[in-house]
């Protein structure tokens, strides 16, 4: 099967979704004069775009590869109107010009757009349309504050200052924050953001706790997860469950997955979400981790929203 044929019957089976959510039914139809099902021809550019707005942004880029009246029902406000937060306008960092909601949209995808509300940096994902939020590390609670030195940002420009761990024996970071700037009923993933310094040691055997979980609620095993700064031994993971290992980042830091949740709720909810790192029972010496923050991230698992 070609592409453009996928993509014709992937269409039709979004058109047959959209008229079940409308509920057109048979009659509905018959009273309307419509006594053939509707194929891609007999559809206004306008009807296009309702349609392709009930995907998301990475499909409408898919869908404007089809054909030159996809890739013009694709330009319409009509289509990027549906992936662009309504409260946006509180988003930008500054007041700007945009000639039509696309533009807009691929702005908000950039974080550099996006205004710092109580040290949050915020954007939108370019692939589903949803929101992204990066804690700095000025809005971590340091275990110590005396045990971290700020040192000139190594790689980033967005952040002119980062914490360096210096010798200690007690880790901990901690944090909370309001849920209600993320997009709802959508699962999310929670990343401590890091780099080593030269001087790096006291991470290669050690596996810190880490847990998110929706403050008031219960803290139980699922919110529990052990996480390596340093990539763990093959032992480790035959004692340990759920640890969890450092990637690296297309912008050069490195990040674990710290733990997931379920945000349920909109703009307006309360929910907090609190989140942490440590390590205070071995207690041996470490020295030499960067900080840049803790990211929060959609799922990249099935499950991500609610049926």
């Amino acid at each position: 099967m070609t592409k453009t044929r996928c993509m014709h019957v992937h269409f039709r089976k979004i058109l047959q979704r959209v008229k079940k959510t409308l509920r057109l039914s048979a009659s509905d139809q018959q009273s309307q004069g419509v006594t053939e099902p509707l194929s891609l021809g007999d559809l206004p550019e306008e009807c296009i775009s309702l349609i392709i707005s009930f995907t998301s942004p990475r499909d409408a880029c898919v869908f404007a590869l089809v054909s030159k009246t996809f890739e013009s029902a694709v330009q319409s406000d009509i289509v990027w109107e549906k992936f662009i937060p309504p409260e946006y306008e509180s988003l930008l960092s500054r007041s700007q010009h945009f000639s039509s909601k696309k533009e807009l949209f691929f702005a908000l995808c950039d974080e550099s757009v996006l205004i710092n509300v109580s040290k949050k940096d915020l954007w939108i994902e370019e692939a589903t349309g949803k929101r992204c939020m990066m804690l700095s590390a000025s809005a971590l609670n340091l275990s110590t504050h005396h045990t971290w030195k700020w040192i000139t940002n190594p790689v980033s420009a967005w952040l002119e200052t980062v914490p360096e761990l210096l010798t200690t024996r007690w880790f901990e970071i901690r944090c909370r924050t309001n849920t209600r700037f993320l997009s709802p009923r959508t699962r999310y993933s929670v990343y401590i953001v890091f780099l080593k310094a030269d001087i790096c040691y006291g991470f290669a055997y050690v596996a810190m706790e880490a847990v998110v979980r929706m403050v008031g609620h219960e803290l139980s095993e699922s919110c529990r997860r052990y996480v390596c700064f340093h990539e763990a031994m093959e032992w480790q993971f035959l004692t340990r469950k759920n640890l969890v290992n450092p990637e690296r980042r297309e912008d050069g830091w490195m990040e674990i997955e710290i733990g997931e949740f379920f945000n349920e709720g909109a703009f307006r909810n309360n929910d907090e979400i609190e989140m942490s790192v440590s390590e205070t029972t071995q207690r041996n010496t470490k020295r030499g981790l960067i900080i840049q923050g803790i990211e929060i991230r959609p799922t990249k698992k099935p499950g991500n929203e609610m049926p």
